[in-house]
C-alpha cells in the first residue's frame, strides 16, 4: 500500500496522509480533538487495492499547522476541494468524523457532482451543535483544561472505558492543534448552520451512531439528519462510542467500504 506521509506540496495546501492505489478516491476528515492521526488504528485495515484514501490536516491542525485560518467548515470545504483538484480527482467519497462529518457534509454541497457518497462517522449534523450555555461552558474550557476536555471525551465514549484511552486522545490533541485555534472550530461545528442548502446534495449518505456515544446521541442524530437528507441511511455501530475509529476499528473500516462499493 502506497503511504506519502504527511505531503504538502505548495506552502498554502492543505497536508494530507495518503494510503492506497485503488480506483475509488476517498478524502477521510477528521474531528475536532486531534489532527488526522486519530484515524492510525485503521491503516493496517484499508483496502489500497480497491481504495486510494487521503486523510487530510485541516489548517491549525497536524502538519497543517502554520497554515492561517480561517478554521471554518467553509474553509475546510475549499481546502479539499483544492487538494482533489490538485490530485486530479474528478470524483471522490468524503468520510468525516465528528465535526469531520459536518466538513464533509459542506464538501458535498459545495460540490455535489463531484462527491460520490458521504460517511458521517458520529457526525455532527449542517445545523451544528447547539449546546445549552452550560455545556457550551465545559466544552470552551476544554481548550486549557484538561478535567473540562476530559469530561467531553469520556461522556462521548459512554463514561465505559479505560481512563487511559481519554489520555490517549488529549495527548493527541495537545501534540497537534494550539488552544486559540481549537477554540475556533468549536465555534465553526456549534455556531454553523448551513442545514438550508442540504438539498444540494442528493447522493449516497451513511451516517453511523455510536452505540455509547453520549455526544452525537441516536436520538439527536435521529432527529436531525433523515429531515435534513431523506436519502440518510442510518446504522449503529455496537460496542462504541464517539471515536469507533479508536474503539472498534476493524467493524469500522468493513461497514465504511462495504457502502462505498455498493451499486
Amino acid at each position: 500500500m502506497k503511504n506519502n506521509t504527511s505531503m504538502k506540496e505548495r506552502e498554502s495546501m492543505i497536508a494530507y496522509e495518503r494510503f492506497g492505489n485503488g480506483p475509488s478516491c476517498v478524502f477521510v476528515l477528521h474531528g475536532w480533538f486531534g489532527d488526522h492521526g486519530i484515524w492510525k488504528s485503521t491503516y493496517p485495515l484499508l483496502d489500497g487495492e480497491r481504495f486510494s484514501y487521503v486523510f487530510v490536516d485541516y489548517r491549525g491542525y497536524g502538519a497543517s499547522r502554520n497554515l492561517p485560518g480561517p478554521h471554518s467548515m467553509a474553509q475546510i470545504s475549499a481546502d479539499v476541494r483544492e487538494l482533489a483538484a490538485h490530485l486530479g480527482w474528478a470524483r471522490y467519497a468524503v468520510v468525516g468524523h465528528s465535526m469531520g462529518g459536518m466538513a464533509a457534509q459542506r464538501v458535498a454541497i459545495d460540490a455535489p457532482q463531484a462527491v460520490s457518497a458521504v460517511v458521517g462517522v458520529t457526525p455532527v449534523p449542517a445545523g451544528g451543535v447547539p449546546l445549552p450555555p452550560e455545556v457550551l461552558a465545559i466544552f470552551k474550557a476544554a481548550a486549557t483544561d484538561d478535567r473540562a476536555a476530559a469530561g467531553v471525551v469520556e461522556g462521548s465514549l459512554g463514561n465505559r472505558l479505560t481512563p487511559a484511552l481519554t489520555g490517549m486522545i488529549l495527548r493527541h490533541t495537545h501534540g497537534t492543534v494550539a488552544p486559540e485555534v481549537f477554540s475556533a472550530y468549536l465555534h465553526a461545528f456549534t455556531a454553523t448552520d448551513f442545514s438550508g442548502e442540504c438539498a444540494a446534495y442528493q447522493g449516497p449518505l451513511l451516517v453511523l451512531i455510536g452505540q455509547h456515544d453520549q455526544g452525537v446521541s441516536d436520538e439527536f442524530v435521529r432527529a436531525t439528519f433523515p429531515r435534513l437528507y431523506p436519502q440518510a441511511v442510518l446504522q449503529v455501530l455496537p460496542n462504541a462510542g464517539h471515536y469507533p475509529m479508536v474503539e472498534t476499528p476493524a467493524h469500522l473500516v468493513a461497514v465504511i467500504e462495504a457502502f462505498l462499493t455498493q451499486p
